[in-house]
C-alpha cells in the first residue's frame, strides 16, 4: 500500500525506492507481484516513468484508504496502551486530585494520572472492583480490603464584593448566606452537592471554563467561593476573602487504594501517607 502511494506520489520507481529504502528490483517485484494478485497492469510505462492507468489510480484510492484506517487504528490502539498505562483516579474534588499529581510528579514523574470525578460511593465502589486505582474521598471508609491516608485539608471561604454587608466580618455560617447569588464554578465536585444543602434559597449562576470564571469573579458583585487549596492563592483581588464557620466547610480528603496494591499504585500510595505524616 505504501508502494503503491509512493510511486504515484513521486512518478518514479528509483524515487520510490528511495524513500521506501528499499531497492529499485525489489520495489519492482513486489508491484509486478501485486499485479498479479490482482490479475491487471497498474501502471502505463514510458521509460523510467510511470503513470498510474485507470486500474492503478482505483488500486492507489483504496490503498491511501487503508493506510488512513491504519493509521487511526494505531492512534487509538496507542491510546488504549496509554490509559491501560496510566493510574485511574476517581475523585470527589479537584483540589486533593492536584495534590495527588503534584505528589506523583515529584516521585514518579513519567506516570500519567486520568481522572473522573464521581460521588464518594462511585468512587469506592470504582477502586474496590479495580476500575481505578485510587479513590479520593472525604471520608476514611474503613473497608476490608482497601486502606486510606489523610491527603489533605480544604477550608472554604465565600469572597464577596468590598460593598457587601458581610465584607467586615471575621467569619460567616452557611445561614448567613441564605438568599444569595453566587457566581459558581460548574465541577467543583462535592463542594457544590455541600452548598446545595447548606444554603437556603440560594441562587447560582454557572461557569464551566476556569480562564473565564476567574476573570469574572473579579468583579461580579455577586457571592464566589474560593478554598485555601494553593492554586487558588490570591485568586480574587479586590474581593474580601470571609472564612465559613461550619464544620461541614473544613474537608479533610482521605487517598485510598487496595490492600493488595503493588507496583507503582502501591509505591505512590506509600509515598502520600509518608508526606502526610511529616
Amino acid at each position: 500500500m505504501r508502494q503503491l502511494d509512493a510511486i504515484e506520489r513521486l512518478g518514479t520507481m528509483s524515487s520510490a525506492a528511495e524513500e521506501l529504502h528499499i531497492s529499485q528490483p525489489a520495489l519492482s517485484r513486489s508491484i509486478q507481484r501485486l499485479e498479479a494478485e490482482l490479475g491487471c497492469t497498474l501502471f502505463d510505462r514510458a521509460g523510467r516513468r510511470i503513470e498510474l492507468n485507470d486500474a492503478g489510480r482505483a488500486a492507489v484510492e483504496g490503498a491511501r484508504a487503508i493506510l488512513r484506517d491504519e493509521k487511526v487504528l494505531r492512534v487509538n490502539v496507542a491510546a488504549a496502551v496509554e490509559r491501560a498505562r496510566a493510574l485511574h483516579v476517581a475523585t470527589v474534588a479537584p483540589a486533593p486530585l492536584w495534590r495527588l499529581t503534584a505528589l506523583a510528579m515529584e516521585r514518579f514523574p513519567q506516570e500519567t494520572l486520568i481522572y473522573e470525578t464521581v460521588d464518594e460511593r462511585e468512587a469506592l465502589r470504582q477502586v474496590a472492583s479495580g476500575a481505578s486505582d485510587f479513590a479520593i474521598t472525604c471520608a476514611d471508609p474503613h473497608r476490608p480490603g482497601l486502606q486510606a491516608c489523610e491527603l489533605m485539608h480544604e477550608n472554604l471561604f465565600v469572597t464577596l464584593p468590598p460593598n457587601h454587608p458581610f465584607a467586615a466580618r471575621k467569619a460567616v455560617a452557611f445561614a448567613d448566606l441564605a438568599n444569595e447569588t453566587f457566581l459558581i464554578m460548574t465541577n467543583i465536585g462535592f463542594w457544590r452537592g455541600l452548598v446545595d444543602r447548606a444554603i437556603p434559597g440560594a441562587t447560582y449562576i454557572e461557569q464551566n471554563d476556569r480562564m473565564v470564571f476567574s476573570q469574572l469573579a473579579r468583579s461580579t458583585p455577586h457571592c464566589t467561593f474560593i478554598t485555601d487549596a494553593p492554586f487558588q492563592r490570591d485568586a480574587t483581588p479586590g474581593r474580601a476573602i470571609v472564612p465559613i464557620s461550619d464544620p461541614a466547610a473544613h474537608a479533610v480528603f482521605y487517598l485510598v487504594t487496595r490492600s493488595d496494591a503493588k507496583g507503582i499504585a502501591g509505591a505512590l500510595f506509600s509515598w502520600a501517607r509518608e508526606e502526610g505524616r511529616a
